[in-house]
This record gives C-alpha cells, structure tokens and sequence, in this order.
C-alpha cells in the first residue's frame, strides 16, 4: 500500500491541479460504493450504505450533486436512472493526493516517507520496495 502512495506521489509531482472540488465526505462514500459496483441505481447505493440507511431522497440529491460535479454519468430508463462514474478512482486519488502532501507535508515528498516510516514501523522489505520505486524513476 505504501508502494502504491510512494508512486502516487511521483506521478502527481509532474501533474497539474485540476479545477474540480473535492467531494465532501458524504459525497465520496457514494463514489466508493459506484466505483466498486462499477454502476447502480440509487437503491443499489443505499443497499451499500451501513445501517441506518439514510432516506432515498438524500441519496438521489448527493447523486445529483455529483452528476453536476461532473463525476458521475448517469443512463435513463423512463423514469428510472442508473448512474456510474465518469471520474476514476485513481484519477481522484492523484489528484487530491497533492492537495495532503501539500497541507500536512509542507509539500515535502522526503516527509510524506519519513511519516510512514516512523508511524507505520516499516520493515525492511517495505523499505527496499521504496528505495527501488525510488531508483526506478
């Protein structure tokens, strides 16, 4: 996992800053719920929710509020929509994985690996992967 957000970090340090909002949380616990079912109607969403399921309505809104985000596409049947993402996961990822680095790193890609190597306890074949993504770019 940490590979993948190392890898992350040096694709983003050539890549520019998109004008979309970030989700808000609500928002992209819906977009994890169509990224994994790839599409679904607002029933399928809320049948992925945890208990208390939130009303129908509220769920259509965020849909709607996402559709207008421009992240989600949606095909009509009458009266009846099935919406699936039009923005990847990994697209979003890079794009507000800068935004961490950034606000919690001081823009500082040597922080980012410093953190986890003493938060998360690495051990030494996680510190070799690293050093060899490293080596390979």
């Amino acid at each position: 996992m940490l590979t993948l957000f190392i890898s992350c970090i040096f694709v983003l340090s050539v890549k520019s800053e998109s004008s979309m909002d970030k989700l808000t949380k609500k928002e992209e616990e819906v977009m994890q719920i169509l990224w994994r079912l790839k599409k679904g109607f607002v029933k399928d969403i809320i049948a992925e929710l945890p208990d208390p399921k939130p009303p129908y309505n509220t769920i259509s809104s965020l849909v709607r509020i996402l559709q207008d985000k421009g992240v989600v596409g949606f095909k009509q049947y009458g009266n009846t929509y099935e919406y699936f993402p039009l923005l990847s996961k990994e697209a979003y990822r890079k794009r507000y994985i800068k935004e961490i680095i950034n606000d919690y790193f001081d823009n500082s890609f040597s922080k980012v690996v410093a953190s986890f190597m003493e938060e998360e306890k690495l051990d030494q074949e996680e510190v070799e992967a690293i050093i060899n993504l490293i080596k390979s770019k």
